[in-house]
């Protein structure tokens, strides 16, 4: 619980205090949105190291080589925690967003450093302002900034499986010419949605791996038109890989979430 109320008053206290540090971001972006950009993530993604910090978060990163350094890319992962987006943005090399429901576009101040940050926000239950957002999206990777997208759609409540992933997702790769870069994220969820409804945060190691790049114009036509499924086979295969290697003992033992 203590940690719980140290990352809700250390989000709470970087929101208010950061307000004077929005106006100046907002005038360095009208002269050099390159340097506001910089400025933003480094901003943001300090502010995201020390609320793992203060969650006793450990970090296993794999895979960094196999990010594109030419291009922007899509990552595409699986969702389990809030601390997905929390300790992956520092993980990314030059200015990436995410895609993020609507309804955080209602957060106030967070919708702001969201908006420096080049998120975008979908809105999953109206199909045209969905499409939208996507032809947005399609123009930011062009325009050379990378996006992380949790094709699941909303965090998977349940350990060890996976929603499906959604089609509409790789159409920002496809249209925009990009490679998609499969991420894939074991043990998130032990930092606290393990432990709901209990409000709590626990010390957790937590892997992230950035898998080999998938160029979509190099895919066979049949494994193109089932793209998602594809991808999220091979993030399926790769979890189960990874759990075994660095959490070999829940690896023996059913979720407890499992029906």
């Amino acid at each position: 619980m203590i940690r719980f109320i140290l990352v809700c008053t250390y989000l709470v206290l970087y929101l208010i205090l950061s307000l004077p540090v929005l106006l100046i971001e907002w005038i360095i972006g009208k002269f050099n949105p390159g340097l506001r950009d910089r400025s933003c993530k480094a901003l943001v993604g300090w502010g995201f190291r020390c609320i793992g910090h203060i969650a006793g978060t450990r970090l296993i990163v794999k895979g960094r080589e196999n990010i594109p350094t030419d291009t922007a890319v899509l990552y595409v992962g699986n969702h389990r925690s809030f601390f997905d987006v929390v300790l992956s943005l520092s993980l990314f090399p030059g200015i990436t967003g995410y895609v993020a429901k609507k309804e955080m576009n209602k957060a106030p101040i967070l919708r702001l450093w969201m908006r420096f940050i080049h998120c975008q926000f979908l809105d999953r239950d109206n199909i045209k302002e969905g499409m939208k957002t996507i032809m947005a999206c399609i123009t930011q990777v062009k325009s050379g900034h990378s996006l992380c997208i949790f094709p699941e759609g909303t965090r998977n409540k349940v350990n060890d499986t996976f929603l499906p992933f959604h089609e509409g997702s790789f159409k920002i790769a496809e249209k925009g010419g990009v490679p998609i870069v499969p991420l894939t994220i074991v043990n998130s969820a032990a930092v606290f949605e393990d432990y709901l409804p209990k409000l709590r945060l626990r010390k957790a190691t937590v892997v992230f791996d950035f898998g080999t790049p998938i160029y979509v114009n190099t895919l066979d036509k049949d494994i193109r038109k089932s793209l998602a499924n594809y991808v999220s086979g091979i993030i399926s295969e790769r979890y189960f890989q990874l759990k075994e290697e660095y959490f070999p003992e829940a690896s023996q033992i059913p979720s407890r979430e499992k029906p």
